[in-house]
């Protein structure tokens, strides 16, 4: 089936209340249309996610911000004229016109104009804004292939092949503020792009979750991994590890090494880092999956983030 088939039987099913996983440049989303409370219940049933996290709605074109929200200053056009379509998401006032359960009952949406192709394509296709987390169960790790969904959601409606995600990780998140913007998710657009056009607020970010990727434990295999910190001593045997590895120097002993980047590159090891945990985690000769860190500054302060929280449930225990 060609291309063209594949996105109207994909847009077909979105009309109908389906659920349909797709490539957007961050990792796959499994896709329902955001206006339509049954189909994006379908979405919570399907990955056993919380009603308490909300998901975030995709679009095509501005005209879709303006039915979506209730207010929008003219921030939010300065943020979307420099960095979509692309990584990034604006927790916005939600308008009347968005179901409260895309939004866990939160006043607020988030929303992003992907910079895939066939995500836009899609939802122009559709005609839909669609509502999209990352096409897994729930805490797993992310996928970046549509092996990695098929292997975590089999019962998924369809899903549309785009090949591997060219970013890896999920959008950065950042909530408007009276002094500027504050971060709710690291991801690849990092604080200091964001700053390039408005005031950073730094003062104390909320606890709550009001947007994806703020619970504690998250992008979790279901084997045993560890962030090896050099200050902090690993014991674990090396024979039945996988490492995901970054500068090299970590190396000697593990049974099996994955390199994040040969050029020590940040946006490499990003790329590279869930679809490496999946390696690892397929792999009967790896029992625990161990992560070498890398520096928490610009774009190494996502990669930790989802280390952190990959090995959240093993580290406290």
């Amino acid at each position: 089936m060609d291309r063209q088939n594949n996105m109207e039987l994909a847009a077909r099913l979105i009309q109908e209340g389906k659920l349909v996983a797709f490539p957007t440049e961050t990792v796959y989303g499994l896709g329902a249309n955001a206006l339509d409370p049954m189909a994006v219940a379908k979405i919570f049933a399907l990955k056993e996610r919380p009603s308490f996290d909300p998901l975030i709605i995709h679009i095509a074109d501005l005209d879709d911000l303006k039915k979506l929200t209730a207010e929008v200053d003219d921030r939010v056009y300065v943020l979307a004229e420099k960095f979509w379509p692309g990584s990034l998401t604006l927790v916005l006032p939600k308008s009347k016109l968005v179901p409260d359960i895309v939004t866990s009952g939160l006043p607020t949406v988030g929303i992003r104009m992907p910079a895939n192709e066939i995500a836009r394509e899609l939802i122009r296709t559709s005609g839909r804004p669609i509502a999209a987390p990352s096409a897994n169960k729930f805490g797993r790790i992310s996928p970046t292939t549509a092996n990695h969904v098929r292997k975590q959601l089999p019962d998924v409606d369809y899903i549309l092949d785009g090949g591997k995600t060219t970013v890896g990780i999920e959008s950065t998140i950042i909530e408007l503020t009276e002094k500027g913007f504050r971060i709710l998710r690291n991801g690849i657009i990092t604080k200091e792009d964001i700053e390039e056009v408005l005031s950073f607020d730094d003062s104390e970010k909320t606890e709550s979750i009001v947007a994806p990727g703020m619970v504690k434990s998250h992008y979790s295999p279901v084997k045993k991994m560890i962030v090896a910190d050099e200050n902090i001593p690993v014991d674990i045997d090396k024979s039945k590890a996988g490492l995901l590895s970054f500068t090299g120097k970590q190396e000697n002993g593990y049974r099996k090494v994955i390199r994040m980047s040969e050029n020590n590159d940040l946006k490499e090891y990003a790329v590279n880092m869930f679809d490496a945990m999946h390696t690892f985690e397929d792999d009967s000769e790896i029992e625990i999956i161990v992560a070498e860190p890398v520096a928490e500054t610009g774009i190494g302060k996502a990669i930790m983030d989802r280390l952190r929280k990959a090995e959240y449930n093993w580290r406290k225990g």
